[in-house]
């Protein structure tokens, strides 16, 4: 017997490689929904001193997996059961890679002898071919002896280059496999500079800054991509010794706060349209910036510099004339050098020009930003949290929407880097509650999660979560019932509601009084303030539950020329 026992205790598996694995590589907190096969290996990640959070949904543990990756710059990882839990997770995983997040998602799966002969395994599905079109890399480990490397394969290709989701597939036999202790051991593996620095070429660097110098009407915008680099104080300091007016994209407001005299932000149209030199840092000419052409963008000639850690991100829409490629800190601090002590700020009829606008706009639009009407409009509402975010620059803002995003973002100024988190390139609705759950755990900060009544019913049950962790997380829901607006009409004249309205008068702030939270109703401004004041003092879970006028909102927000118009009459 004491043979045996002696036998068993040289003995490792897969349960604990995979905790010594990522504990070896300073991965502690896991975003989860326990299931079969992986409850018993977040039991043990508890018992092993991590960190393990569960959710009610994957898809909601996996939006927290990925902007744990932005905020920490180490993978955020997701774990899941498998096929419909996987699925589930899934959206997150391709979410975190559109965005550039650093994820990992690990899920449990069948067996490949059964699931190549398609046998019908309990949720059988080659869940590996499935994910790799949606991932920037994906993996499956079948032996014990490979999961040290297989995490830290997963981990590089998460952080290196351009940041994004990878998938690591672990069948179920995998966990129970074991082998000899000492062997396990060694078979792990430390990332050793998972995301090496990429200097730019010198000569792309002066050939941008020859074509910077060059502009009458010179303009930068920042993407979250540069946000993400946390090279916060080259940034700024290249901003400002450029005098250059600069525009944030959403998630890299707070780079230079929002209030800085170079900022565009409240003159984005002007800018746009009338800037002969763009320099791109850490942003994509997406959709987001119509795509570097038409008529936000005027028609006037322009000359496009870019800084991006991906070259095969230059020319994806308009030609760019200076491309300097590396990791977004090296670049700006090769931009810095190559200035010198003797670089000139842009004509001061431009740079005028912008603050003049910027200064109109923001007088025209602060009268209704200090209403107190009731039912409440989106500028009332948004200019009193707008405040409160201005008291309170290290809260970390999460925001979802349709007009709840819209306006929110070109009304509350940021004052801090990575405090703005939403929807990312893709505007999904439904990431607000695991991205507030996980803000809160990875930075300790209160958190003001800003919802449309549409997008909150994507992720709502995790307020339960929200609860159960305690988290210091309050909730608005602008709530006027209706998806854009709560006025619809059924075209039919039918007994059922128009398809974007809902139940009138919802009370979604009994929802989180459910489970021991706080909940608040608020039909003013001032009520508002004094609700959401009151639950950041606390620290308590709270929702607040702001009652907007149901006729406030625009159909699709600001982007309702995206929605197809219908060219043909409908046979009578």
């Amino acid at each position: 017997m004491a043979e045996e026992m002696a036998e068993e205790a040289t003995l490792t598996d897969g349960f604990n490689l995979v905790i010594d694995a990522l504990k070896l590589n300073d991965i502690n907190t896991i975003y989860n929904v326990p299931g079969i096969p992986i409850t018993d290996l977040g039991r043990y990640m508890q018992a092993a001193g991590m960190r393990v959070l569960s959710f009610r949904h994957e898809q909601n543990a996996g939006y927290a997996a990925a902007i744990a990756g932005y905020l920490t710059q180490k993978p955020g990882v997701c774990m899941t059961v498998s096929a419909p839990g996987f699925l589930n997770g899934l959206t997150a995983l391709a979410h975190a890679t559109t965005n550039c997040f650093p994820m990992i998602l690990i899920s449990g799966s069948s067996e490949r002898e059964i699931i190549d002969l398609q046998q019908g395994d309990y949720e059988e599905m080659d869940q590996l071919a499935i994910a790799k079109p949606l991932c920037k890399a994906a993996y499956r480990v079948l032996h014990a002896e490979d999961i040290g490397i297989g995490i830290a394969r997963a981990i590089r290709a998460a952080v290196s280059g351009r940041p994004g989701g990878v998938y690591l597939d672990f069948p179920a036999k995998l966990l129970a496999q074991t082998m000899d202790a000492a062997a396990g051991e060694q078979s792990l593996v430390k990332v050793i500079d998972a995301a090496p620095r990429q200097l730019p070429a010198p000569e792309s660097v002066a050939r941008a800054l020859d074509v910077l110098k060059g502009a009458e009407r010179p303009l930068i915008i920042l993407g979250k991509g540069a946000a993400y680099a946390q090279a916060d104080d080259a940034i700024r300091e290249f901003v400002e010794k450029s005098g250059v007016p600069y525009l944030p994209m959403s998630m890299a407001k707070g780079l230079l706060p929002d209030t800085h005299k170079q900022s565009a932000g409240a003159a984005r149209s002007l800018a746009l349209k009338e800037s002969d030199v763009v320099m791109l840092i850490g942003a994509r000419l997406n959709w987001l910036l119509s795509h570097g052409k038409g008529r936000t963008w005027g028609d006037k000639p322009k000359k496009f510099i870019q800084v991006d850690i991906e070259p095969k991100e230059m020319d994806s829409n308009v030609e760019i004339v200076a491309p300097v490629v590396g990791d977004i800190g090296s670049c700006v601090a090769a931009l810095l050098d190559g200035m010198g002590d003797s670089w000139s700020a842009p004509p001061s009829d431009w740079t005028g020009a912008i603050r003049e606008k910027v200064e109109t706009n923001v007088a025209r639009m602060a009268p209704r930003l200090q209403n107190n009407n009731v039912p409440m409009d989106y500028q009332g509402a948004l200019g009193a949290l707008r405040t409160i975010i201005k008291q309170r620059p290290d809260a970390i803002l999460v925001n979802e929407g349709a007009n709840t995003l819209d306006f929110a973002r070109s009304i509350i100024d940021m004052y801090k880097p990575r405090k703005r988190l939403d929807v990312g390139t893709w505007g999904v609705m439904g990431v607000g509650m695991g991205t507030a759950i996980a803000a809160a755990v990875e930075t300790g900060n209160q958190v003001l999660a800003i919802e449309g009544d549409s997008a909150f019913g994507f992720s709502g049950m995790e307020i339960e979560t929200i609860c159960r962790y305690d988290l210091p997380v309050c909730v608005v829901v602008f709530n006027n019932g209706g998806i854009y607006q709560g006025t619809g009409v059924n075209p039919s004249g039918g007994s059922d509601v128009s398809t974007t309205v809902f139940v009138k008068d919802s009370r979604y702030d009994k929802m989180i009084e459910a489970f021991g939270g706080v909940g608040v109703t608020a039909t003013s401004p001032d009520a508002l303030s004094q609700a959401v004041n009151a639950a950041m003092d606390s620290g308590k879970p709270t929702l607040v539950n702001a009652v907007i006028d149901e006729a406030a909102g625009t159909e699709s927000g600001r982007i309702g020329n995206l929605n197809p118009q219908r060219v043909v009459a409908q046979k009578k």
